[in-house]
């Protein structure tokens, strides 16, 4: 295992390395003009302002020199600084992550507790009617385009009924506690002000269901094909034979072994809710990496840019070597060679 987990861990340096070389390439081979982007139109008619804000960028040397400091820099750490916020991209992506954390903790929740339940059912009472309003959920939930999902629960549940507060982390007039994990589910709990921990909390019910919904029904799919093939097992069969009650060999012995496929799936999901949830942080107002990443995007701003891939290929990578590490914890058949 310790070998294994050495082995997967020099991949992570080769991989890092091969996203960082990819992603600094193709975004400056982008037709724009970084210059324009980021300057105002008064101090782009100012040619010694353009020439300071080139030097100062680097953007007057060649595209290999600029890699080569690029790489000087990251190999001591360094991930450089960004040109929109003029603060380490370290600093910024620790002070968005942890937004993007926890509505990704809490979104893949709700994934999984609806969608091994829904896949469960419907395993249980196939080609019921149950089965079939299970599965078009399912369908549903794979199908929808999250941005649009978003807009229509935002306006149901937050303008027209009021259940639930509007865009954004916590209410405007909510301070948060200084310090701590940046996660403010759990900073608020552990100081006790549990005024804000309801208040986190409501805003988070909508975005995670938004997020969580596509996940959701991956995991039920999965769960209700994994679920079917076991219970059509020899070992089930037997079980049933002896007399067991049918709750206890789905329990007991069906669902264990229907989980290693959809520890995979969630795995990948989660993954995609860390990398992919720009459009839907947009929406909700969500200062998370999504937001930091789409307006360093607009403003061409590649040292953000290049920081942030290189955090979500190591968050893929780490979560895929958690993924095969509880494979054998789960299921003792499985050895890694």
């Amino acid at each position: 295992m310790l070998r294994f987990i050495a082995r997967r861990l020099l991949f992570l340096l080769f991989l890092l390395f091969g996203v960082a070389l990819f992603v600094f390439i193709l975004s400056h081979l982008v037709p724009s003009d970084p210059v324009a982007a980021n300057l105002s139109q008064s101090a782009l008619n100012n040619p010694e302002i353009v020439a300071a804000f080139k030097e100062k960028w680097g953007l007057d040397q060649s595209l290999f020199s600029q890699l080569l400091l690029y790489f000087q820099h990251l190999l001591t750490g360094d991930l450089g600084t960004s040109i929109r916020t003029g603060r380490p991209v370290f600093d910024d992506l620790m002070q968005f992550f942890p937004a993007t954390l926890e509505l990704s903790i809490v979104a893949m929740v709700i994934a999984l507790v609806l969608g091994i339940l829904f896949g469960t059912i419907s395993a249980i009472f196939r080609n019921k009617a149950i089965d079939h309003i299970i599965r078009t959920v399912s369908i549903s939930g794979v199908s929808i385009p999250s941005f649009w999902f978003a807009l229509i629960m935002l306006n149901i549940f937050s303008s027209v009924l009021g259940i639930t507060p509007g865009p954004g982390r916590i209410d405007a007039r909510t301070t948060t506690p200084e310090g701590g994990t940046g996660l403010l589910l759990l900073d608020s709990f552990i100081s006790g002000n549990f005024q804000l921990f309801s208040d986190v909390a409501m805003h988070l019910i909508l975005p995670g269901t938004v997020l969580g919904f596509f996940t959701m029904g991956l995991i039920a799919r999965q769960t209700r094909s994994n679920l079917l093939e076991v219970l059509s097992m020899d070992y089930v069969r037997t079980a049933r034979s002896k007399g067991l009650k049918e709750s206890a060999i789905i329990v007991k012995h069906a669902i264990s072994n229907a989980m290693i496929p959809v520890i995979t799936v969630a795995g990948i999901g989660f993954c995609n809710l860390l990398g992919g949830m720009v459009l839907v942080e947009n929406i909700f107002a969500w200062p998370g990496i999504g937001q930091y990443a789409y307006l360093s995007a607009v403003s061409l701003d590649f040292p953000a840019i290049c920081g942030v891939s290189l955090l979500i290929a190591f968050i893929y990578v780490v979560i895929n070597l958690l993924i095969d590490i509880l494979y054998g914890v789960i299921d003792p058949r499985v050895r890694y060679k």
